[in-house]
């Protein structure tokens, strides 16, 4: 197939786009930090340095004749999206209408989409969330991934437009950005190899669902042909607190400074896992990295990045 992957200089998107390559398939990489984020691109695919709001991505799409999209790029912070609702919706809602429009004019066949499995179902009693709960989110961010989600449904009933809307859970792993407002894993461990001041927020017992990135990518590969119509989990199910993963990022990266809190972060989820047994289902995908095993490959990626 030929595929775009939009954000595909970034963590995850970059990710994706490899395991894409690797299936066989060939792959275009949109992404308004291309040039900046070179090193992500993957060997082999060709590389595009544009906002998806772009005028010019109609270029990309008249060229590239693509079977299918992938998109992950998007504005990732939740509390960036509080404080900055404008530019957050301009982004993901803004931005995957000109995505959809160009989708639906070109003929490709199918839209993956990278929503959110934590943001989307809000603050819910009904834990691990599964899929068929109410969408309920509670910030801007959120309202995005379900409107998104939404307009998903109304372009695949008025324009045949095949789609799979992937819930990621708490993503983490090699190439996450550790200087942004998202991705606790990534900050807390290049602070950790630098000598920096890692800082929980709040109480440190918020709970997430970590799941590795190279199990993210491997998803969207089963994705290609599975799930039409469908939204689906793609998590691990398993609780773990921040306080639990500072102290195994803590052992791993041989840090030995102090626990330090601060303020809670406006717009994060108490508590936020999923349930994967539609995952498993229907793309036959589960989970096959461990969080002790992840996290210890990231540490070893960020070790070598940082020159630890």
């Amino acid at each position: 197939m030929r595929i775009l992957v939009t954000g595909g200089a970034g963590f995850i998107g970059s990710h994706v786009a490899e395991a894409f390559l690797a299936a066989g398939h060939e792959v275009t990489v949109l992404d308004w930090e291309a040039d900046k984020k070179r090193s992500n691109i993957p060997a082999g695919a060709k590389a595009h340095n544009l906002d998806i709001r772009s005028p010019e991505v109609a270029r990309v799409f008249e060229a590239g004749r693509f079977d299918v999209v992938s998109h992950h790029a998007a504005q990732v912070s939740v509390s960036y999206s509080v404080r900055e609702a404008a530019e957050d919706a301009s982004i993901n809602l803004l931005g995957v209408l000109n995505l959809l429009e160009l989708t639906v004019k070109h003929g490709v066949k199918k839209f993956l989409h990278a929503s959110s499995g934590g943001t989307v179902y809000g603050p819910t009693v009904h834990l691990p969330a599964a899929e068929d709960l109410p969408f309920d989110a509670t910030s801007p961010y959120g309202v995005s991934k379900v409107a998104t989600e939404l307009y998903l449904r109304v372009y695949s009933m008025q324009r045949g437009l095949k789609f799979t809307a992937l819930r990621y859970s708490n993503v983490y792993g090699p190439r996450q950005d550790a200087h942004g407002e998202a991705g606790v894993v990534a900050i807390f461990t290049e602070k950790m190899l630098t000598g920096g001041k890692p800082v929980i927020c709040g109480d440190g017992e918020y709970i997430r669902d970590y799941v590795y990135v190279g199990d993210v990518a491997r998803a969207s590969v089963l994705a290609l042909d599975k799930g039409e119509g469908e939204g689906i989990n793609i998590g691990t199910g398993v609780r773990t607190s921040t306080n639990a993963l500072f102290r195994c990022l803590a052992g791993l990266a041989g840090f030995r400074g102090p626990e330090s809190h601060g303020p809670d972060r406006p717009g994060d989820l108490r508590e936020s896992y999923l349930a994967i047994a539609k995952a498993k289902r229907v793309l036959g995908w589960e989970p096959t990295v461990r969080l002790e095993e992840g996290l210890g490959l990231t540490v070893d990626w960020f070790r070598q990045k940082v020159g630890a």
